[in-house]
């Protein structure tokens, strides 16, 4: 009962209702959905009991008083939100996803301990729902005033992420959060890590001071404070960091409840499970006989020397048994997918309620291993150039005597509970056919029966959604998010923005042009020259060597004016520059938004 005693330790209050929402009136979180996982509740048949446990622990919302100075804001978000009282305001820890979330768990905290000016803003690494809720508890034009801290290459991690891949990454994230399920004892019931992500708006508020050291010391608003660089473990960019004045050590993302990911299902560059495992190494060296407090940037904090070493020990050990064994029998020849079949971890660790898959998975985990070191390819000739779904699928009906034929053999093997191979079955004539309906009744009671059966919350919300599209009123499955239109955030670099553009340029469409345009920012001080050949747009800051290419347009424009251009808010006047301007409307066509009628002349 220690964790259900931690999780509620420290109680000060909470916002009644549990449901936060933008000025308009739209709903972006709602704690009370998770009503029905109360402490007195039984688990019912369609949650596995151990997952029932963990949304249990984690629905408990509100703020906590963590020690002395340090308080926490709990289930208003994916992730927690920590305080640290300094000697003239507060220092905010993660931010949260959405600035809606973050005011309102700001306001909640000012209830309890008084109006506090924010005099700090930490944010322990790269990943959204630990600084996309920044404008809600900094306003505008305040940037420059208070320290915002973060670990070195932060700005050029979190913008990377979105950048090359956020519309696919946010596709899959609708399936591994469960977004769209009702939150229900059939439906989603948390993420293991938290109960969602919230639906509000984000932002992005640069740091002004970057730590790049292990043993950096910093003093924030009197408060010291002593970082850990542990870039390359949960994020590409972290830190975790202690406050020797309270014994309290932040641990990031590094040690939460639950075993964390390798790779995300929602797709990410897989992680260095090995180079994780050394951190928590050093973290125990460090600080695991000082701190009485251990607390993340999800979950609920342990107490205690004894159980805090316990902790770091079991997810150290964890995350080098899960690493040094795949690479052990991927040496001895196995693949990952048989790897992941045979590997459990050994019983002090499987035991351990902290190391559950609630979020991460073992067997996914595995997988993710296996693919740094030896990629996709499992090293069989069948699987090196395969056939894709659509066609693979047209050759196993043919080859199970058609359709009904093949639906049939799926039931059979679901009747015998192995819906896994069930699954693949239906999952070949979905493919061929994909508005087939028995087809997809079929694979939508097998998806319900997986996703009700799984430990891990990902999984069960992907095989959940899955089934949820497969259901008679949905007869396609859902089409990509738009790309219609495009957000380049005023605070990112320019270099980052035509980063953006470079993986949205139709280069196919793009192939027969080639032309370069130099543009001088007023403002920054730089001459940007673009360059579009073969399908590809390249940019460069203009130094040394002008003459590689010779532009055919060349204007000076603000930063901001540069933005609304890339946006087609407004086009180049031809009086403004030198060269043709039609180039850059020629350049602009080949983007989705790049057709539409201008709004202005520059």
């Amino acid at each position: 009962m220690t964790d259900f005693q931690n999780a509620t330790r420290g109680f000060l209050g909470t916002l009644e209702p549990g449901i936060i929402k933008t000025l308009s009136g739209e709903t972006v979180w709602d704690n009370n959905a998770y009503g029905f996982l109360e402490n007195d509740q039984q688990c019912p048949p369609t949650v596995h009991p151990k997952l029932w446990r963990q949304g249990q622990l984690t629905v408990k919302h509100g703020l906590f008083k963590v020690t002395q100075r340090i308080y926490q804001v709990r289930g208003f978000d994916l992730s927690n939100m920590t305080l640290v009282e300094g000697e003239k305001g507060v220092i905010i820890i993660d931010p949260l996803v959405s600035n809606e979330c973050a005011a309102a768990a700001f306001s909640l905290y000012k209830k309890h301990r008084g109006d506090r000016p924010l005099t700090g803003l930490i944010y322990s690494h790269s990943h959204i729902d630990h600084f996309g809720g920044a404008r809600g508890v900094l306003p505008p034009g305040l940037e420059d005033q208070i320290p915002i801290v973060a670990p070195e290459g932060f700005m050029e991690e979190a913008t990377s992420e979105n950048i090359y891949a956020g519309p696919a990454m946010r596709r899959r994230a609708r399936y591994m959060y469960g977004t769209t399920l009702p939150r229900s004892v059939e439906g989603q019931v948390g993420c293991g890590l938290g109960m969602a992500t919230s639906r509000g708006t984000t932002s992005l508020i640069p740091p002004n001071v970057l730590i790049s050291n292990t043993n950096d010391e910093r003093l924030v608003d009197g408060v010291r404070i002593v970082f850990q660089m542990v870039s390359g473990t949960e994020a590409p960019s972290e830190f975790n960091f202690y406050f020797p004045d309270t014994k309290a050590l932040y641990i990031a993302e590094c040690a939460t409840h639950c075993m964390h990911n390798i790779s995300t299902l929602r797709g990410a560059l897989v992680r260095d499970a090995k180079a994780w495992s050394r951190y928590l190494d050093e973290s125990l060296v460090l600080y695991g006989g000082e701190a009485d407090v251990l607390l993340a940037g999800h979950n609920w904090p342990t107490w205690g020397r004894a159980d805090i070493t316990r902790m770091l020990v079991e997810q150290r050990d964890m995350y080098a048994f899960m690493h040094d064994q795949t690479v052990r029998l991927m040496n001895e020849g196995m693949t990952g997918v048989e790897i992941a079949e045979t590997l459990s971890l050994p019983p002090a660790l499987d035991s351990a309620w902290h190391l559950q898959g609630y979020y991460g998975s073992l067997s996914h985990n595995i997988k993710a291993i296996y693919s740094r070191y030896m990629t996709w390819f499992d090293g069989n000739p069948v699987n090196l150039w395969k056939h894709p779904p659509a066609e693979e699928g047209k050759r196993y009906i043919a080859c199970m005597g058609g359709i009904e034929g093949t639906i049939t053999l799926a039931e059979q093997f679901a009747a015998k509970d192995d819906l896994r191979f069930a699954a693949t079955l239906l999952g070949h004539v979905i493919a061929a056919e994909p508005k087939h309906t028995r087809a997809r009744s079929a694979l939508s009671s097998v998806f319900k029966k997986l996703g009700f059966g799984a430990l891990n919350a990902t999984w069960r919300n992907f095989y959940l959604t899955g089934a949820a599209d497969l259901a008679p009123e949905s007869t396609t499955t859902p089409s990509p998010q738009s790309t219609k239109t495009v957000d380049l955030n005023p605070l990112l670099s320019v270099e980052q923005w035509l980063c953006s553009l470079s993986v949205q340029i139709d280069g196919i469409r793009a192939a027969g042009k080639s032309f370069a345009i130099d543009v001088t920012l007023s403002d920054q001080g730089q001459t940007w020259r673009l360059i579009l050949s073969n399908g590809a747009l390249s940019y460069r800051i203009l130094s040394g060597n002008t003459s590689l290419e010779k532009p055919g347009l060349h204007f000076k424009v603000a930063k901001a004016e540069l933005r609304s251009l890339l946006l087609c808010r407004i086009k180049v006047d031809a009086q403004m520059c030198e060269g043709d301007p039609k180039l850059f409307q020629d350049l602009m066509q080949f983007f989705p938004w790049g057709n539409k009628p201008f709004e202005s002349h520059l």
